[in-house]
């Protein structure tokens, strides 16, 4: 069974852990490493490697911290590592739509639309066959999966609430209509999840809520209503 500790989640860093009882695979580093290591118990021995969806610093701020603290290796495309000036051994290009094969874990980057270099989400398959479906900073995705067990969804705003925050002046205008043309609304979040789904379905957890322009409960209210399993909303962490 596959579970997921939660670091951080949102604007403020993000950086999540997969373990599936043998192996683990760390997401984004967001979070400084001094607050991941007491996380992890200060043991790394069973992560496989990292990924990175994209390279905006609320993903990848502290990744120096984590090359120089670990070694395991980083996985990302191209695109993402030349915007982050990145590049050596211990970093891993991966070709979008393409298995990965990392440690006991199977992995397919796949492109996502965000104002980034070449953004992914990511499917992660574990040595059981379990597949855990991994989107973040997004406000569309092309593609179906099938046999999805597990979801780690963005699910960052609702458009009224967006709307009402601009036109009373909390919400600066500009960065409005980029949250509309960078992540998932609520109802194209909910899109995604419903074309998604899947009868081995276990869980769904929300991640990336904006600080303003979400609302948890409603969230968490329409996708455990479409969905019909547990729904969690990842804790944000502010460090």
């Amino acid at each position: 069974m596959i579970k997921v500790k939660v670091f951080g989640s949102g604007s403020s860093g993000n950086g999540y852990l997969v373990d599936d009882g043998q192996s683990q695979l760390m997401i984004e580093a967001g979070i400084p490493f001094k607050k991941v290591e007491p996380e992890m118990n200060f043991d790394f021995s069973k992560v496989e490697g990292m990924l990175i969806s994209h390279e905006h610093g609320d993903h990848t701020k502290y990744l120096s911290q984590f090359v120089k603290r670990t070694s395991f290796p980083i996985y990302a495309t191209k695109g993402t590592f030349d915007s982050l000036d990145m590049a050596g051994a211990r970093y891993e290009a991966m070709d979008k739509l393409e298995p990965v094969r990392i440690g006991t874990w199977t992995v397919i980057a796949f492109p996502v639309k965000h104002d980034a270099a070449e953004p992914v989400g990511f499917l992660i398959i574990s040595s059981m066959g379990e597949r855990l479906l991994y989107v973040t900073d997004t406000y569309f995705v092309k593609y179906k999966f099938n046999h999805i067990d597990y979801m780690l969804v963005e699910m960052n705003y609702s458009n009224e609430i967006a709307t009402e925050n601009d036109q009373e002046g909390l919400l600066n205008h500009g960065l409005h209509n980029r949250i509309l043309t960078s992540h998932f609304e609520m109802k194209n979040s909910l899109d995604f999840i419903k074309h998604n789904l899947s009868p081995s379905l276990k869980w769904v957890e929300l991640i990336h809520l904006s600080d303003n322009n979400s609302n948890a409960e409603l969230f968490k209210h329409k996708t455990q209503a479409l969905t019909g399993v547990p729904v969690m909303i990842a804790p944000k962490r502010s460090w």
